[in-house]
């Protein structure tokens, strides 16, 4: 053997593990699940092939899962956009030159570390229980509440979102640099043209920043769909009440290991997949019309 046939071996040797671990946990459970999801299976009896049975039923006869999508829609229509513009109005107040602002850097962006942890989750439990902070800061501005905010359906899911909005400091961070990378002389060029700060902000600051806010939209969206932790935790894995906090992975997750349905779960991986993949195509094609890309004078 050469010595050039044997750097290729030691080459071999180093991407071997990935390699292997890509076959083996990655494709392997991808296939698997594909071809699960056309299948009747429960982990204890050998799958019995059923074609498109759980797509069926899915889309025409699980009201659960119906409501599963809806929760999540709006679940996602909400918390990306509030996500999104909070993280934007904190990174431009800490894109200004003031002291201890590596400080408060890293505490905004702190949340985001432990944001999906079950531990915050428990803590927002309790946060907007009947007892809670939430309904004690309300007293203490002369508005009595005794209601237990995670046990209404018409307002459990909004506290989902208000724990998906705090934990902006990602997106933030994200923001941040890329306000850093806006060059100054555009902003002195539009005040000599007399633009005020408004003008500025959406002239100069949200064309430049547009590459940015896609990133971040595309990213936040395919996270809000991933979301499981606190549903689970803040509904007891119930995704009560009513089903007003079942999102998808909620549901997927009950159907694959409370129900044991692994074929029918499998079948709405996919769909969230096809779901994710679609929206995210959508994303990318409306790009066109509102992300500003210097290198194309546009």
């Amino acid at each position: 053997m050469n010595l050039r046939e044997n750097n290729h071996v030691v080459g071999y040797v180093f991407i071997a593990p990935f390699v292997l671990g890509f076959l083996i946990f990655t494709l392997y459970p991808i296939l698997s699940s594909f071809y699960l999801s056309f299948t009747d299976y429960n982990l204890f009896e050998p799958a019995r092939w059923i074609g498109m049975d759980n797509f069926n039923k899915m889309f025409t006869a699980d009201t659960d899962y119906i409501q599963s999508v809806k929760v999540t829609i709006t679940y996602v229509l909400s918390s990306v956009p509030l996500r999104l513009c909070f993280a934007l109005a904190v990174a431009m107040v800490l894109n200004k030159a003031v002291s201890g602002v590596g400080f408060y850097r890293a505490s905004y962006y702190l949340p985001s570390l432990i944001g999906g942890s079950v531990a915050v989750a428990i803590m927002w439990r309790q946060l907007f229980g009947d007892k809670g902070l939430v309904n004690s800061f309300l007293g203490l501005l002369g508005i009595q509440s005794d209601i237990s905010w995670i046990g209404y359906p018409s307002t459990a899911l909004w506290t989902l979102v208000a724990l998906s909005v705090w934990q902006f400091g990602s997106s933030m961070l994200i923001f941040l640099a890329g306000l850093k990378n806006i060059p100054e002389m555009y902003y002195e060029a539009a005040s000599v043209d007399g633009a005020n700060a408004v003008q500025r902000f959406f002239k100069v600051t949200l064309p430049l920043l547009s590459p940015i806010i896609l990133f971040n939209l595309i990213m936040q969206t395919i996270s809000a769909f991933m979301t499981f932790t606190p549903a689970y935790i803040v509904s007891n894995g119930e995704g009560g009440p009513m089903g007003s906090t079942m999102l998808y992975s909620l549901y997927l997750y009950r159907r694959a290991f409370v129900y044991f349905e692994m074929g029918y779960a499998s079948a709405m991986a996919w769909v969230m997949l096809a779901i994710v993949g679609v929206l995210t195509l959508l994303i990318f094609k409306s790009s066109k019309l509102w992300v500003h890309y210097e290198s194309k004078g546009e």
